[in-house]
């Protein structure tokens, strides 16, 4: 499975490249916390597949990394998604490291 760190995800953040942010904690984590990732709670994420992006860089998070890297073998399982890559340390890691 690929991976990207939250320095890494800052970077394309600030540089304003095109690529799709997936969250797949649930709501009330998500209101607690967020970067602004496209909220789809990780019991919904095969129903939703057809909100998240084939055609460019897609980058799933959850609180510490497990959920999304649970979302990314499903999509890659079930459905052939090559571009996804789980952020390292999820959104803990993320607060720790960049803040929000």
């Amino acid at each position: 499975m690929k991976e990207i760190t939250v320095q890494e995800l800052k970077k394309l953040i600030d540089s304003k490249a095109d690529f799709q942010l997936i969250d797949v904690r649930e709501e009330h984590e998500y209101d607690e916390a967020n970067i602004n990732g496209h909220l789809i709670p990780l019991g919904e994420i095969l129903d939703r597949a057809s909100e998240v992006n084939k055609d460019k860089q897609v980058i799933v998070q959850c609180r510490s990394g497990k959920r999304s890297a649970t979302a990314i073998q499903a999509l890659e399982t079930n459905l052939g998604y090559t571009n996804l890559y789980n952020l390292k340390g999820g959104i803990l890691a993320y607060i720790e490291e960049i803040g929000i």
